[in-house]
């Protein structure tokens, strides 16, 4: 059996063509988390670093209703109902806006999270009281992320 050549960014440059990203299927059998390791990245959260809570919140609510990381990170608290237990969200590009009910520990998370943050306007603020950034809220999941 022939051994197949494998294209590499080099190899295809000097053929003037681009070279073939592999297919998610190969790469990955699935592309999704399951509730288990959603609970590992969490407890893995609550236990590091001087945010633990926020960081374990931010995980919790972007799991829960599938949010982007832009659209979490501006998440704000006007968004929020804690009386009603309702989340209105605003998606991007060209996601239908919705309203998510919101229950139990979610909510009680929630309200925890506004005694410690509720200054800012933000949901998930940084130590300088600024909305997180997508590049300062990559770091929270790749650390959790190797941790658990």
């Amino acid at each position: 059996m022939p051994k197949e050549k494998r294209q590499t960014p080099f190899s295809a440059k000097l053929k003037k063509k681009p070279p073939r990203k592999p297919k998610n299927t190969d790469r990955r059998s699935r592309e999704y988390l399951t509730d288990g390791e959603i609970d590992k990245l969490r407890k893995a959260a609550r236990n590091v670093g001087r945010h633990g809570m926020r960081d374990d919140a931010l995980i919790f609510i972007m799991f829960r209703h599938g949010l982007r990381v832009s659209e979490l990170i501006a998440l704000c608290w006007d968004q929020i109902d804690l009386k009603k237990g309702l989340l209105h969200i605003k998606r991007l590009k060209n996601g239908l806006p919705s309203t998510h009910p919101v229950r139990g520990t979610e909510l009680r998370i929630l309200r925890q999270l506004q005694r410690e943050y509720g200054e800012s306007p933000y949901v998930f603020i940084s130590e300088r009281k600024a909305p997180l950034t997508d590049r300062g809220s990559a770091p929270i999941l790749v650390k959790r992320g190797q941790i658990s």
